[in-house]
């Protein structure tokens, strides 16, 4: 489980079921784009990703400690607060965006699918749909799964409880930015 993962936990518990499938939503997007990318083998845009993934990863690394920071201290109700309008699309515009932050998912997709031979694939108009489909309804079940079972467990926490989970959720995202710093810096 990554980034996504946790937020998605969170944003169920303090949020509600809704925000936590939102945010999972926005993950499943973000590998349907890089699934796309990986099967046309985009080279302008593939070739830009990794030509430029020391940075983007960098940029997703550092938000990835600011928003770790951020939950860590964050004392939230154990209800979920009223939500503008807007509030869904902010959720998932800033989970789509911070998804798309992690390059190596392209890098995954190109490896798997080069060993699948995803080349008759991409140019038959009935099979690549299926494709497409495949890695959205696939993502998107995980991250259902994930809301669906902290949803369950939610009724479970209360405030106090809620802190405890918001510095869990904080510790691993620091974690995670941390890790990833230092593997960054390493490369570089």
């Amino acid at each position: 489980m990554g980034p996504i993962g946790v937020f998605c936990i969170r944003r169920t518990i303090t949020d509600g079921n809704y925000h936590g499938f939102i945010a999972g939503l926005s993950g499943a997007s973000a590998d349907v784009v890089y699934a796309l990318v990986a099967a046309f083998g985009i080279t302008l845009i593939s070739n830009f990703v990794i030509g430029f993934q020391h940075w983007i990863r960098l940029a997703g690394r550092v938000l990835l400690l600011i928003l770790g920071l951020y939950i860590f201290h964050s004392h939230s109700s154990a209800q979920a607060l009223p939500k503008r309008s807007n509030e869904h699309t902010k959720t998932f515009i800033s989970m789509f965006l911070l998804a798309l932050t992690n390059p190596i998912t392209l890098l995954a997709y190109a490896a798997v699918f080069s060993g699948v031979r995803t080349g008759h694939i991409v140019n038959n108009r009935i099979f690549l749909p299926i494709l497409v489909a495949g890695v959205f309804f696939g993502s998107l079940s995980w991250f259902s799964l994930l809301t669906s079972l902290t949803y369950v467990f939610k009724k479970n926490i209360t405030s106090g409880k809620l802190t405890i989970v918001n510095r869990i959720a904080g510790y691993l995202l620091i974690f995670f930015g941390v890790i990833a710093v230092w593997f960054g810096a390493n490369n570089l």
